[in-house]
């Protein structure tokens, strides 16, 4: 290969022991390119970062751009210093064809020959500055208005990638294969200890709540923790909060009873009987202050006074009318109520928590918690250390759970 176009970039941290620098090794030669190590330092102790200078070779321009843009996602650095790029949006909810994908890790921009940092942090979402004031942040392609200043191309963008944690910590020692055989109580005691650290530092948690929460009979379990403080937010869809409430009014969850596990006589309308009751008192709210809904999960959110987004599916009967049917205005208010949270349990809920994933900063731990192992591998995988799947059903994962954080159960759930 005699290549044509170079480019020198850097690496900066910990960027041996967290493999960021063999991993921009193996991304320049699986992409066509070719590198030489122009300087190289090596932290002589585990505190000391690292530095690499490298400059990446292609046979083209095009080759050598779209190197670079998977080496910024590791954290790499263009050594010449220039100002970010930018161009005006064509129209609303349109961007330029050379727009910049962001990633979900920390991204400074150089404005004016300073680097600013990027808010909020948000992956697949363009950059919009604003050169007056100097300033920079994350906007859906949809809520682009035509004229803004878009970034484009890699110039004056820096990632920070995530190195990993020095602690031993269930997010640390737990990183290999998502398998059903890991030590789930040891992984569960350590969950609840992190959660106790997130509350202490004024921090939020985050529970991403499917139906199979209702349907296994881990709904006691998820109120309490709601009663007990331990949830700040809740996402679901119209299905937990259907079931929720037909567990409240029958002791049943899809007709089928929870304490004998039996379906019966007529269960089967059971919901759209939860469903009518709620809609004639108008809210979930109205009907805890009616006194119509006096247990479960939907009760405890709105009595502890938590944040509670429903973001509804095509799929939905009835459906309530705390559920947001605009899947727009269900993804604003789900990024509306991120800011502060530091931790999320994905809960038996695929396609809510992959919606939540992608809006959420790489910084914030994040457990994956499911029965079907290929979900958590999903969900879990998100190229970061902050994440851990857990496989196992959400009954006993938030029994043992409440048990770790020794969390007293209502008996009259």
């Amino acid at each position: 290969m005699t290549p044509l176009f170079t480019e020198d970039v850097e690496l900066r941290g910990h960027i041996i022991d967290s493999l960021i620098l063999p991993k921009a090794f193996d991304t320049i030669m699986d992409m066509g390119g070719d590198f030489d190590v122009l300087h190289i330092e090596v932290g002589r102790h585990k505190e000391d970062p690292s530095y690499a200078r490298l400059r990446v070779k292609a046979e083209d321009e095009e080759t050598l751009h779209e190197i670079l843009a998977q080496l910024q996602n590791l954290g790499a650095s263009l050594v010449t210093a220039q100002d970010v790029r930018t161009e005006p949006a064509p129209k609303d909810g349109a961007l330029p064809p050379d727009f910049y994908s962001t990633t979900n890790l920390p991204t400074e921009v150089r404005i004016n020959g300073r680097w600013v940092p990027v808010y909020p942090i948000e992956m697949d979402v363009a950059i919009v500055v604003d050169w007056e004031n100097e300033t920079a942040m994350t906007k859906p392609m949809l809520e682009v208005k035509k004229g803004e200043h878009v970034v484009v191309g890699h110039a004056g963008i820096r990632v920070r990638p995530l190195e990993r944690s020095r602690q031993a910590d269930v997010f640390s020692f737990m990183q290999s294969d998502v398998s059903s055989e890991k030590p789930k109580k040891l992984m569960i005691h350590e969950i609840a200890r992190e959660m106790r650290q997130v509350k202490e530092r004024g921090g939020k948690i985050l529970v991403v709540a499917g139906p199979a929460i209702i349907h296994s009979g881990a709904g006691p379990y998820l109120a309490a923790l709601i009663r007990n403080g331990y949830v700040d937010v809740l996402f679901g869809g119209n299905a937990i909060a259907v079931h929720d409430v037909e567990a409240a009014l029958f002791g049943t969850s899809l007709g089928v009873n929870l304490q004998s596990g039996v379906p019966v006589e007529g269960g089967h309308r059971h919901h759209m009987r939860a469903i009518n009751a709620i809609r004639n008192a108008g809210s979930l709210r109205a009907a805890v202050e009616q006194g119509i809904l006096t247990r479960g999960v939907m009760y405890e959110a709105i009595r502890k006074g938590i944040t509670l987004v429903l973001a509804g599916s095509i799929r939905d009967d009835g459906p309530l009318p705390d559920v947001i049917t605009d899947v727009i205005e269900a993804q604003k208010a789900m990024r509306a109520a991120l800011p502060g949270v530091e931790l999320v349990l994905m809960i038996s809920t695929m396609l809510h928590s992959i919606a939540t994933g992608n809006m959420l900063p790489a910084t914030v731990k994040t457990v994956a918690v499911d029965i079907n192992p290929a979900v958590v591998t999903k969900l879990a995988d998100r190229g970061s250390w902050q994440a851990v799947g857990l496989v196992t059903d959400a009954e006993l994962f938030l029994r043992e759970l409440t048990t770790a954080l020794d969390v007293e159960m209502d008996e009259a759930l």
